[in-house]
């Protein structure tokens, strides 16, 4: 029978034939078999291409597969493997490497820590062609070694080499549009030296706990960065931009201020930042948790003033800016308020 549509122009049409199990040893499966033992397994059983014998039939039927189908790609089609391939290769970008074709589908995976960059235009155009999904993470997500950042994948067996193609003229457009830049990558993170700056009396006195540093540390080195000095302060506005400029003065990359972010009138933080030189960016962010940080520039040097929140809840709007700002990007205005949409967390 035939897969798809009537050839044009005399090419030879896609071809698909319907053989029982029982009468397929000799043949060659036309495409990936899965199989689905829930909650064990869900993948690959047969690969296509796979030789059947004998011995494969009690396994064959075990995923219900009572018929294999034998298939001879025509002259205007695509198998899926290789039209997820075709997709997949044109959107690989820096810091990504392909996966083989998989039951129709191949995965880009980051081959560092990074940033992702992902065209949410780009993505929703290739999608409104049909028959192909593209599926990727969201822009500027963080991503880790070996992190899949996106996967093409063809919805039928068979589809017209027209869709790849359109897709491939959208990827086209968007290179021509973007000085030759491919539309998925990873950016890679710089390696920053931080000045952290804690305040609150009652850690300087010892009352309690320090629980920010542990905290700024350990999301900083999960990226690559690290807290090179600590230093303690009084709810003190004068000595808190001593402190800060100090920070500055000993040349780190960024400066990071905890604690006394809050309405209440003794703290003193956002003024103290403020007091110091730094141009600020926004005092407030719309998202939860994390709507109380202050994100500016002393001299071009990035200075973070960081709510409690981030001491306890697991993703803040500090675990949003931080990637970029590792990443090299300038965190302007427009970042911020783009922060509300989809940025409730908890409250």
């Amino acid at each position: 029978m035939s897969a798809n549509r009537n050839g044009t122009g005399g090419s030879r049409e896609t071809v698909m034939r319907e053989v029982p199990v029982a009468q397929a040893i000799g043949m060659r499966l036309a495409h990936d078999l899965t199989q689905i033992v829930p909650g064990k397994f869900k993948g690959r059983k047969y690969k296509r291409g796979h030789l059947i014998a004998e011995a494969d039939i009690p396994g064959l039927l075990d995923i219900g597969k009572e018929h294999i189908y034998t298939l001879e790609i025509g002259d205007d089609d695509l198998h899926e493997d290789d039209a997820a391939l075709q997709l997949a290769s044109a959107l690989l970008g820096d810091g990504l490497s392909l996966t083989e074709p998989h039951e129709g589908k191949v995965t880009l995976r980051s081959e560092r820590t990074g940033l992702a960059v992902i065209p949410p235009a780009l993505v929703d155009a290739i999608n409104e062609i049909g028959d192909i999904a593209l599926a990727t993470v969201k822009h500027h997500a963080p991503v880790a070694a070996g992190q899949p950042v996106a996967a093409t994948r063809a919805i039928p067996l068979v589809l017209p080499k027209a869709k790849v193609e359109a897709a491939l003229e959208q990827i086209q457009a968007y290179r021509a549009a973007n000085n030759g830049e491919s539309p998925i990558q990873v950016r890679p993170l710089r390696k920053l030296r931080v000045g952290l700056l804690t305040t609150g009396g009652e850690v300087f006195s010892g009352r309690i706990e320090d629980k920010f540093g542990p905290a700024v540390r350990a999301k900083l080195e999960a990226l690559g960065s690290e807290v090179d000095e600590q230093l303690f302060s009084p709810d003190d506005r004068q000595t808190i931009v001593n402190h800060i400029r100090s920070l500055h003065d000993k040349g780190y990359d960024m400066i990071v201020v905890t604690g006394g972010m809050s309405v209440d009138p003794d703290d003193r933080t956002p003024g103290a930042i403020k007091e110091a030189g730094a141009d600020i960016v926004s005092y407030g962010t719309p998202m939860l948790p994390g709507s109380m940080l202050l994100m500016g520039y002393l001299n071009g040097i990035p200075i973070m003033g960081l709510p409690g929140c981030v001491m306890h809840d697991p993703y803040t709007s500090f675990d949003v800016l931080l990637p970029r700002i590792l990443a090299g990007d300038t965190i302007t205005r427009a970042d911020i308020v783009s922060m509300g949409y989809g940025g409730l967390y908890g409250c």
